[in-house]
């Protein structure tokens, strides 16, 4: 039976690993995107504490 020789399915597996941890993440880390965002509103927002009781 051929499921039952682990040789050609181990090398598919090691080599598809390689591939998904080296050569994918360099392709999506080289993108760049061209409109960084920018913040609009840079001044800090005044939080109101809660004046309602708890029960």
């Amino acid at each position: 039976m051929p499921q039952l020789n682990p040789s050609p399915w181990f090398a598919v597996l090691v080599f598809s690993w390689l591939v998904f941890l080296i050569i994918i993440p360099q392709k999506v880390l080289a993108h760049k995107f061209m409109n960084d965002p920018a913040p609009q509103n840079v001044q800090k927002v005044k939080s109101e504490f809660w004046s309602w009781p708890w029960h």
